[in-house]
């Protein structure tokens, strides 16, 4: 009987083993599996919502116009190269130190003296040199013009010779009633090439542009163009620029041109450069800021002064 209830322990504790085992492993390894899993990505989206809000929460820039402050040499150091901002006499080495800015109207005085101080001729020209800060926005520059304007006192007594290009002989004959020299219509290219018939201007009406290109690589710059005004239909109103206009030219960054003549009043020359100067700063949008950045005048004669144009600049941006 003991044998009996001992075999039955034992098949009841197998069968216990193979019933509870099984369920206990089951328990440990679900209880392990959430460690398995990967983790959920619920933060990377909400991050971008909140960049998406903060990006339309910032208020829109607006653009900001650089100016160009004064600054006080008085307690600065001294500049590179150079002894001080300013001599503290009259007498000084002038490499030594910064170039002096004078008013307009003083430089055309110092001009002035310095003609009688040399015994040179009082009807010596008078020019000024302008360099010019062609840039503009993404490596963009200003091209190089050519401009014609009307100076209030003008220098030079001579009237320019033109030649008008119509195949209109009404217009032509309206062209020399108002001052042109020659005026005509495509016979005029073999007599320009020939060098029969010369002149300071060539203007012409847009529909005869065509057939003067052989001229293109005669002419050069004088090569009549809308942009410099050389090509109209109202010739009346060219011939009266051209008759007694002025032209001058920028070569790279530079403008060198006669504004006078040192005999002139100093009045009259301070009033031909401003007139020039007023035409040059006219070619560059103002937002780009200044268009001049430095002036230069001088006679033939004479050493160069530099020049304040910062007043002339601001009567034209007012």
């Amino acid at each position: 009987m003991a044998a009996s209830t001992r075999s039955l322990l034992r098949v009841l504790s197998r069968c216990q083993r193979q019933v509870f085992i099984p369920r206990t492993s089951s328990v440990f390894w679900s209880s392990l599996t959430p460690h398995r899993q990967q983790p959920v990505r619920s933060y990377a989206a909400a991050a971008s919502k909140q960049v998406q809000k903060e990006k339309k929460e910032d208020p829109v820039q607006e653009k900001v116009v650089k100016e160009k402050r004064k600054i006080d040499d008085k307690d600065r150091h001294k500049p590179f190269g150079l002894t001080a901002w300013a001599p503290v006499d009259d007498v000084y080495m002038v490499r030594y130190y910064p170039k002096p800015v004078y008013e307009t109207a003083v430089a055309i005085e110092m001009l002035k003296n310095f003609q009688k101080l040399d015994f040179s001729p009082e009807n010596q020209p008078v020019y000024i040199n302008l360099r010019l800060d062609m840039k503009l926005e993404k490596k963009k520059k200003v091209d190089p013009f050519v401009s014609t304007i009307h100076i209030p006192h003008p220098f030079k007594t001579d009237i320019n010779k033109i030649v008008v290009f119509t195949e209109n002989p009404d217009k032509a004959r309206l062209a020399i009633e108002n001052g042109a020299t020659v005026a005509g219509g495509a016979e005029l290219v073999e007599k320009i090439l020939a060098d029969e018939i010369t002149a300071d201007f060539y203007l012409a009406e847009p529909d005869i542009v065509q057939k003067l290109l052989p001229l293109k690589n005669k002419l050069r710059k004088k090569f009549p163009k809308s942009k410099r005004g050389s090509v109209g239909m109202n010739i009346p109103k060219m011939l009266a620029l051209f008759k007694t206009g002025y032209e001058y030219m920028v070569e790279d960054i530079y403008v060198n041109t006669q504004v006078a003549t040192l005999d002139m009043s100093k009045e009259y020359i301070v009033e031909n450069i401003q007139a020039i100067v007023k035409d040059v700063a006219s070619h560059k949008p103002t937002e780009f800021g200044p268009f001049i950045e430095r002036a230069v005048v001088c006679s033939r004669t004479s050493e160069g002064l530099h020049i304040k144009i910062e007043e002339i600049l601001q009567q034209e941006d007012k």
